[in-house]
């Protein structure tokens, strides 16, 4: 063993190997990997029962025997020899080396039978670098905003762990679900309090060190807002013209920590008249009156010259006065007694006149009244309420412009005011953006701040543009004719457009079979298509290095065989490859892979599956969950992922109920067989995917097939119901079908599986005579208990009669791959205006969550605030769903009511508000 212990590289075995009976040596203890802290050597020790000699093998050599330390012992319960040697690296030992890999070491024990080799233990110098790669940055953030606070740690052997402290504090993210410390060494707080102001500090340690980074300072402010308004209070003025006030407070909240004060006014005063008391005057003495009886004559007066207002004071004095009206003359007693009896009766004839002469003056008054009312009524009549405008009766629907006539008194139908032809209300087809450092068309009452410099024009709710009219490579398709968003068949129109844009032109597809494209693309990004497949990639500027410049290419992988979903679970769209592999990128690329399901939560589970290396398939995430490695945004066509790295990726869907559905292309082709009389009909039932039909359109050339109507879509349930497919309505006498072949049955796992070929089912067709070459005839498809769909057959058999189906689709074969700005919507200067304004939060509110939510993007917001740039990656996803569209207008409106909704009235007034040039507008192509 001498010599087994020396320098000598070999494992010989003992010469001769006794034959008394025994076992191999079993190793009690293994050596562990270990790491050399500072010059401090460390020990590996190896146990093993039974043994005879153990030594050390360090990086393919043999220790030497001097240098190891040996305890030996006996197992009181088996009797047998237990080793145990130990052995001691030093830093100089290990920093002397120079291998391929770490510095290891491995026990090597013999007993009578032979030996047995021990683990590989590797050894380690460990340090931690002094400088954090990144350190937390202090932001100032609106309550319920979400604070991002990244960390890179310093570089270190082993690698060093972060903790985060606030206020010199460790923060446990088990004990408040608001935090989270798990992505990345990063701190997420998802909706900001209060009590998150602080100071922020990463601790990274190792078994070397512990490292403290620069400190952050957080604050979490509070914008004022007002408290309701006080009661009036009473006028200031006791007499006359005065005012009066109420009052609040920005106390609802009040501004904390830097936040912003209440806009407007804190006080509001109005006019007000106080009437000034009037005291009352007696007005002149009536006349007396004629004598009493009790010789006694009176006269009256009243307080009405003026009447007491206002609180003013009562007339002083009596308001009657008496007196004797005989100057003491007046004899008490009978009338009758002193006046005559002829006198008597002059009297009372001369009050009987005086009575009917008044009745008979009331009666003739209200005569006079009763005719006056009624030919008031009559006068009124002619000329009464119902007066119209005429040109309430003669306004209608403008072609292009609706003119808005400014609100004034809605009692009145017929105002005499003009209506204000200043303000209109145009929507157009797409607007188009351009560098606005052509023209000067900023100002500083934008609705955007810090954006100042871009000028929005606010024609109304249904378009919004940006001032820039010229640079024709960065204008969308325009659509003729003018939509205004209320329009249901507008709106219909519209959608049926962006569905379009995943049907193929038949006349454009290529006859080739390999379905790939690459391109040479540099720092400024591009967009890479698979011509007429529905699958593109956006290559954001920034995401190569600078002064670099990349082959990538973007294959459909449709013959990989090493996807087998398990179950029920199927493949939805065609596996994607991307690469190289090995490029390294600075912001997430934009995949588009289209696929074939009916999007619902509820009966759909997606995954997106990779291909690893050695070729096997790994899950990296569900579509409706929660990461921040990868994101996906499910269309209802297509699937856009943003990923940090190429590679190979493909869509499972695992139905979750009978209900979950996918969309069939159903095609029928047909031809003439060698026969002339027969006629073969071929029936295609292939996934809604561009590329899946660009498939079937290729074999049918190879077979001189024809298409002889538009396809339509099936939805196919996962019910396990079967599809039937058959022949109707043939003309009797013309054309005739084999017996029992005009309706066939094809199993439900046939259709739902995954399978590398269409599925297709032939009918053949037989005329009477070589005069017929009109074929009219009925195609059924339809599941059992599930969805029909019937396509109407017309067509001339002969080639140089029959009329080719066309289809009014997007083409991309002309352009698969765009280098640079051009290859994108916005241009670069006005997003990186965008980013500016958004990735940067603000008191109003204004930050990248509004501009996701406004662009649809509602779910998984933890990934983009993982993001340097937030607002850059959504306009990333933007471009990726926008391709085909250019649909400038979504963008355009989502920025118009981002801006009203945290901005004053008199930032909209102050906003420029023109009628545009209709003539203009065609010829501009807005």
């Amino acid at each position: 063993f001498l010599s087994l212990a020396g320098n000598d590289n070999s494992e010989a075995l003992p010469e001769s190997i006794p034959s008394a009976p025994g076992t191999l040596p079993h190793f009690m203890e293994e050596p562990d990997d270990a790491y050399i802290i500072k010059s401090n050597p460390i020990v590996l020790r190896c146990k093993a029962m039974p043994a005879m000699q153990i030594f050390f093998k360090c990086n393919g050599e043999w220790v030497h025997q001097n240098e190891h330390v040996s305890e030996e012992s006996m197992d009181e319960t088996t009797g047998l020899k237990v080793r145990e040697v130990f052995i001691n690296v030093t830093r100089q030992q290990v920093e002397d080396f120079h291998g391929p890999e770490d510095y290891w070491c491995q026990c090597v024990a013999w007993s009578h039978l032979g030996t047995s080799k021990s683990r590989k233990a590797s050894v380690r110098i460990a340090y931690l670098r002094k400088n954090f790669e990144q350190d937390p940055q202090g932001k100032e953030v609106p309550i319920e905003g979400m604070i991002v606070l990244h960390c890179r740690p310093p570089e270190g052997v082993p690698a060093a762990e972060v903790e985060w402290l606030k206020n010199e504090e460790p923060i446990d993210s088990n004990l408040d679900e608001n935090i989270d410390t798990r992505a990345d060494h990063n701190l997420i707080i998802r909706q900001a309090r209060l009590s998150d102001s602080g100071n922020y500090t990463c601790m990274a340690a190792n078994i070397v060190a512990k490292r403290r980074s620069m400190s952050a300072t957080v604050v979490v402010y509070v914008n004022g807002g007002w408290s309701s308004w006080t009661e009036w209070s009473n006028c200031n003025a006791w007499c006359g013209r005065g005012w009066q006030k109420r009052s609040r407070t920005c106390t609802n909240p009040a501004p904390l920590n830097g936040g912003a004060f209440c806009e407007g006014m804190s006080v509001q005063k109005i006019t007000c008249t106080s009437l000034c008391p009037v005291d009352g005057s007696w007005e002149v003495w009536s006349e007396w009156s004629v004598c009493s009886p009790e010789c006694e004559r009176l006269r009256v007066r009243e307080c009405v010259a003026p009447p007491p207002r206002n609180g003013g004071k009562y007339c002083e004095g009596v308001s009657q006065e008496a007196e004797n009206c005989t100057e003491g003359l007046c004899i008490q007693g009978d009338v009758a007694d002193v006046v005559p009896a002829f006198l008597l009766s002059d009297i009372e004839t001369a009050s009987d006149i005086a009575l009917y002469s008044g009745l008979g003056a009331a009666v003739i008054a209200v005569a006079v009244l009763v005719v006056g009312v009624t030919l008031y009524r009559r006068s009124q009549s002619e000329y009464g309420v119902d007066v119209i405008d005429s040109s309430a009766l003669t306004g209608g629907f403008q072609t292009f412009n609706f003119k808005t006539v400014r609100q004034g008194n809605s009692l009145l139908l017929n105002s005499s005011l003009q209506p204000d032809l200043t303000v209109s209300r145009t929507y157009s087809g797409p607007i188009c953006l351009q560098d606005p450092m052509d023209k000067e068309l900023m100002t500083e009452s934008s609705l955007f701040n810090p954006l100042s410099d871009i000028k929005v024009k606010v024609q109304s709710s249904f378009m919004v543009s940006l001032g820039v009219t010229e640079r024709a490579e960065y204008h969308g398709k325009a659509h003729s004719g003018t939509f205004p968003h209320g329009n249901n068949r507008a709106f219909g129109t519209l959608q049926a457009r962006n569905k379009a844009a995943y049907i193929q032109n038949l006349a454009s597809l290529s006859r080739s079979s390999e379905l790939k494209a690459a391109a040479v693309f540099g720092h400024l990004g591009g967009r890479l298509v698979v011509p007429n497949t529905g699958v593109s990639l956006l290559i954001p500027h920034g995401a190569l290095p600078e002064e670099s410049s990349w082959e990538i290419y973007l294959a459909i992988t449709q013959k990989e065989s090493s996807l087998q979903p398990e179950g029920t679970a199927v493949l939805l769209g065609p596996p994607v490859t991307c690469g190289p592999w090995d490029v390294a990128l600075g912001t997430p690329c934009a995949l588009t892979i289209p696929h074939c399901a009916e999007v619902n939560p509820e009966h759909w589970n997606v995954h997106l599956k990779k291909r690893t290396q050695q070729g096997k398939w790994e899950e990296v995430m569900s579509v409706e969950e929660e990461t921040t490695s990868c994101y996906c945004l499910l269309d209802p066509y297509a699937c856009h992922i943003l990923l940090n790295s190429f590679g190979t990726y493909a869509l499972i869907g695992e139905p979750l109920s009978d209900c979950a559905a996918r969309q069939l292309k159903v095609a029928v082709f047909g031809c003439l067989s060698c026969n002339s009389l027969d006629y073969n009909l071929r029936v295609y039932c292939m996934d809604n995917t561009p590329c899946a039909f660009q498939e079937v359109v290729s074999d049918e050339r190879l077979q001189g097939g024809q298409l002889l109507e538009e396809p339509k879509l099936l939805h196919f349930q996962g019910n396990t119901f079967s599809l039937q497919i058959s022949v109707l309505d043939i003309p009797p006498f013309l054309w005739r079908i084999k017996p029992f072949t005009a309706c066939q049955e094809v199993p439900f796992s046939r259709v739902w599986g995954s399978s590398p070929k269409p599925l297709h089912c032939a009918f053949s067709l037989e005329r009477y005579t070589p005069a017929t070459t009109q074929l009219s005839c009925k195609v059924c498809v339809r599941q059992v208990k599930g969805h029909e769909q019937v396509l109407q057959i017309h067509t001339s058999i002969l080639e140089n009669e029959r009329e080719t189906v066309a289809f009014f689709a997007h083409d991309d074969s002309s352009f698969p791959a765009q280098m640079g700005p051009k290859a994108f919507k916005i241009p670069y200067s006005i997003r990186q205006r965008i980013c500016a304004t958004f990735d940067t939060p603000n008191a109003k509110g204004k930050d990248w969550q509004m501009l996701a939510q406004k662009n649809s993007i509602n779910r998984n917001l933890s990934y983009f605030a993982t993001q340097s740039s937030p607002s850059a990656v959504i306009l990333d996803l933007w471009e990726a769903r926008h391709q085909h569209d250019g649909d400038l207008d979504s963008l355009a409106c989502a920025l118009e009511e981002i801006g009203r909704t945290h901005s004053k009235i008199s930032d909209i007034t102050d906003t420029e508000i023109e009628e545009p040039d209709f003539n203009y507008s065609r010829q501009n192509g807005l």
